[in-house]
Formats: C-alpha cells, structure tokens, sequence
C-alpha cells in the first residue's frame, strides 16, 4: 500500500485525537468575538477558507481567509492563525515573521522540529496527524477536526460517516469519467477547492470547483457524458436536475462534508493507480514549498 492509502485509511481515529485535543488547546486558539484571519498554502489555504467560513457562519466571529502570499497588511486582526503542515513553508514563516509583536499568532503544524515553533506566539502540533505522502489528506482534515471541535460543532456522527465513507465502495463509473468539477456553499466551498487539488496532483485529473450557485452561470457549459459533478452538502434546488439534462454524472451523498472528502481522497488515489501514477510523488511537488533565498 501507498503513504497515502494508509494514511487516508487512519483518518477516523486521527479526527477522534483532535476532538480530544481541541479541549485542552482552547487557549490558543480564536476565542467568540475575535476578528481572525486564517492564512495557508495550498490545502492548507482550503482548509482555511473552510474553517472561516464555518466560524462566521456560526456567529462566533468575523473571519477571513487568505493564501499567506496574499494576506492584506492594511488590516488589523484579534489574531491570525496559520495553517502548515510541515512548518516550513516560505511564505507562512515571512508572514508570521512580519506580524511578530503587532497582531497574536497561533500556527497549527504537525512537525514540532520546524520554524514555526518559535515563528508563532503559540503553536498547536497535531504530530499524530503527520504524513509521509506529498499529498495532504489526514493533516488536512485532522487540522479542520480540531478546529470544528474548538467552535462546538463536531459530533462522533462526524467519525461514524468517516468510516462509512472508507468502508462504502465508490460510485460506480467515476473512475472513467474525464472531469470532475466539485462544488460547495459556505463551508464546503473551501473542500470543494480541496477536493480539485486532490485529484489534480494524486491522478492528473482535469478539475474544477465553484460555489454551487455560480456553477450555473458558465462552468455548466462543460458538462456532459463522461463529466461528473460532485456536491459538497446540500445542493441549490433543481441544480441536480439541470446537471443530469446533461448527461453528466451527478454525485451527491448524506454524508457530513469532511467525510464527503474522503471519498475524493480514495477516488483520486484510484485514478492514480489505475493510471500508473504514484499519488504518495506527485510529478513537480515536495512536501513543503521553501523557496530559495527568501
């Protein structure tokens, strides 16, 4: 078996070590009230986006999410929170960096043997969740879990549907198909956008992701026989139908949407065996993006 396999595989018990942890590290992270940013790279940035959106939507704060390279120094936030999996990230350290003194930081990593840890003010270290595949998939939602858990809105039905998506065999069919576009509103924007990086560097799959409601107003265009249409939560009334006038398959389940993610996670990692591929070494990535002389 592949890293990645048997890292997708342990995700249920990593997610039930993070509800755990997310009650003794309350401190460090956003309290009710504080306007945040959130800020990563690459999964890390879904991630983000996923975790301000579920924050605000909750009414426990305003919260906005940025690519670290793209963070608005204009702004004054409570805290900024930074996502990084291997702690070494360039453009999260130059931002953590910068903010040193002026705004609170947390970053949450899962290698306490980085930068980070003295680049932040605090720091949570998820190292159970630590992976040796390139490609993100038990960090990610690991990182999301404790943070759901610390706004009150994680449940064990969360881990429950993470074991039936593991255990379910996938949709027939997706294996062949020739696009993916994956969608999501509010919260699930941010794992829609995940899930499209997930099967572009584990499968070379040609992916896309939108809000749900703007699919409608182009993107549809490209659907077709042998096209799919994946669904994060629950989907804009009659968008199922139009999708299907298409001829296009349309995937939808009543699963949570973290766990929803894990089923792309082991379609991306079936594409790539059925594809030749390697998903644990993606062509042109490492695990970490250091660029040089910065």
């Amino acid at each position: 078996m592949s890293f990645v396999e048997i890292e997708t595989a342990s995700q249920p018990e990593c997610w039930r070590r993070a509800a755990e942890l997310a009650q003794t590290q309350a401190a460090a992270l956003p309290a009710t009230g504080e306007r945040i940013a959130v800020v990563g790279c690459g999964t890390s940035f879904y991630m983000a986006q996923a975790y301000a959106a579920l924050r605000e939507e909750s009414g426990q704060g305003e919260s906005d999410a940025f690519a670290a390279s793209e963070f608005p120094f204009g702004r004054s936030y409570d805290r900024v929170v930074a996502l990084t999996r291997s702690g070494t990230t360039t453009e999260v350290l130059q931002l953590l960096n910068r903010l040193r003194g002026a705004t609170r930081t947390v970053a949450i990593t899962a290698d306490p043997d980085t930068p980070v840890m003295t680049s932040a003010d605090e720091v949570v270290v998820l190292d159970f969740a630590d992976e040796q595949s390139v490609v993100q998939t038990r960090f990610a939602t690991t990182l999301l879990t404790l943070l759901r858990a610390h706004l009150g809105l994680h449940t064990d039905a969360v881990v429950r549907d993470a074991e039936t998506a593991l255990a379910e065999p996938l949709p027939e069919g997706l294996l062949d198909c020739t696009q993916f576009t994956f969608l999501g509103r509010g919260w699930t924007a941010g794992l829609a956008n995940e899930a499209a990086l997930k099967m572009k560097e584990a499968s070379l799959s040609w992916t896309e992701a939108y809000p749900a409601m703007e699919y409608r107003h182009g993107p549809i265009s490209i659907a077709t026989t042998g096209t799919a249409t994946w669904m994060f939560g629950t989907a804009p009334e009659g968008l199922s139908e139009q999708v299907l006038s298409t001829g296009a398959r349309w995937v939808e389940s009543g699963l949570d949407p973290l766990a929803e993610l894990v089923r792309v996670q082991r379609l991306a990692i079936a594409r790539a065996a059925a594809r030749g591929l390697d998903p644990d070494s993606p062509r042109h990535l490492t695990r970490s993006v250091v660029l040089a002389g910065a």
